[in-house]
């Protein structure tokens, strides 16, 4: 494999590793690519070529030197345009802040560092992270690799990650996900996201949407990729309370024990309606695969809709949360917000102490029925998304695409999204497996299980 950027961030590590690729090559190779698509695809806020360069000439001084400091350095990362880095801007999608400069790094912009890897640039996301359909109405949408003749929905609010490791103009990327951030741009763009439980991961340094829902995540070309990015991220800091006493947990030695004698749960039959026929067809598909592969596939029956946890009150939180912190200034006039995340956040301005209280109790008292009706089943198994990516220009900014992942940010959940077919057309369509909180182990393990009889996540959009 002659070009580094067709390699998965797994193959370029063992390459580097080996000494059979240099840092310096893969990291001119991302850059080539990032320069020939970037005019075109706008996934990245800033590409930090020169910095990117130097890394890549110390990475590679020592591995030669036998100065390696790990399996993954030398191979390149992108971060989210709401991760710090000290002396970066750090915009957090909106030109309103085009000027705010970082004081610190954030914790998982540290350990990636720590670790060797490179960061190739900041990527962009939808304004303040608040929207699923990837849009940004001042800094701009970045262009679904997926199709270049028609801008389609790239998926939000991680929207430039997921362009950019699709184009394989990266090899893996960090996202955020406090409604579905994550899994929807890997739906939307062919990849594999995780959703981790609140606690897993650090969210010092990144720019909060809603303090109790935020989830940084990793997003890759395979569950293989993803489990490795999200090992070099996870555990406890000290910076962030909600990680104490969280014992991370190794996903990889687990990892391809199969999915024999595990039970799955099918989504009630009533969650079809809606949901492209494609989707529905892919996702049926891969209910059989996970049969074949000796799971057992049951019904279950849900305590509640998925479209119910996307009503006014079980976003209270978020809208709460959002107003606390962007609400002065989506209420001045003058500012560059965008018009639908401006009403977002400004929803937040009518929410009372006791709205929030009720969806907090709201969110335990689904999350027990949920925990109940799990009871004796390992996963359930949804469509990521009802549809595939769509075309901008028939984008409802009254409609998100939330409808079967924000169910897992409100009940403390993890989830992962990974494809499992295409369109006629050519355009990806992914599945979910959302698994009790804390169990991303038993969740990659699952989705390797189908990756490793399947090879939709091996399609690039192309060359």
């Amino acid at each position: 494999m002659s070009d580094p950027t067709q390699r998965d961030a797994l193959s370029l590590a063992e390459a580097i590793a080996a000494r059979r690729l240099s840092p310096v090559e893969a990291v001119e190779a991302h850059l080539a690519r990032i320069a020939a698509h970037e005019p075109t695809l706008q996934a990245f806020t800033e590409v930090y070529a020169d910095d990117a360069r130097l890394a890549a000439e110390g990475a590679d001084r020592a591995i030669r030197s036998g100065h390696a400091v790990g399996p993954l350095h030398g191979v390149p990362v992108v971060l989210k345009d709401l991760i710090d880095l000290a002396g970066r801007v750090t915009m957090g999608g909106s030109a309103a802040h085009r000027a705010r400069r970082a004081d610190t790094t954030a914790t998982i912009a540290h350990r990636l560092i720590a670790q060797g890897m490179i960061v190739l640039g900041k990527t962009h996301t939808v304004e303040f992270a608040y929207g699923g359909w990837g849009t940004n109405q001042h800094l701009g949408t970045p262009w679904n690799p997926w199709d270049l003749a028609v801008a389609r929905t790239p998926g939000g609010s991680s929207s430039g990650t997921g362009v950019s490791v699709a184009a394989r103009m990266a090899p893996w990327g960090i996202g955020t996900d406090t409604g579905g951030s994550v899994r929807l741009p890997a739906s939307f763009c062919g990849l594999t996201g995780l959703k981790v439980t609140v606690g897993r991961v650090s969210t010092h340094g990144i720019v909060p949407l809603s303090a109790t829902l935020d989830t940084p995540g990793p997003l890759g070309r395979s569950v293989a990729d993803v489990a490795v990015l999200y090992r070099a991220i996870a555990g406890p800091d000290i910076l962030d309370p909600s990680t104490r006493g969280i014992d991370p947990i190794d996903p990889l030695p687990g990892l391809t024990r199969g999915v024999r004698g595990l039970r799955l749960a099918r989504m009630p039959r009533a969650e079809r309606a809606g949901v492209s026929p494609e989707m529905l067809s892919a996702y049926d598909a891969a209910l059989e695969q996970f049969e074949r592969l000796g799971a057992e596939v049951v019904d279950i029956a849900l305590p509640f809709r998925f479209a119910d946890l996307m009503s006014v009150q079980a976003s209270a939180v978020t809208n709460a949360e959002a107003y606390f912190v962007n609400g002065r200034l989506a209420e001045d006039p003058d500012a560059p917000l965008g018009d639908a995340v401006r009403a977002r956040i400004l929803a937040g301005a009518s929410v009372t102490a006791q709205d929030y209280l009720a969806t907090q109790s709201l969110r335990r008292d689904r999350r027990r029925q949920f925990l109940a009706a799990m009871e004796g089943i390992d996963a359930l198994l949804t469509p990521t998304t009802e549809t595939a990516a769509i075309p901008l220009a028939e984008v409802d900014e009254g409609h998100l695409p939330s409808r079967f992942t924000r169910f897992g940010n409100l009940l403390d959940l993890c989830a992962l999204a990974l494809p499992n077919g295409f369109t006629g057309a050519g355009l990806p369509l992914s599945l979910q497996i959302t698994c009790r909180g804390y169990e991303e182990a038993l969740a990659l393990r699952i989705g390797h299980a189908y990756q490793a009889a399947t090879e939709w996540h091996l399609r690039s959009p192309f060359e």
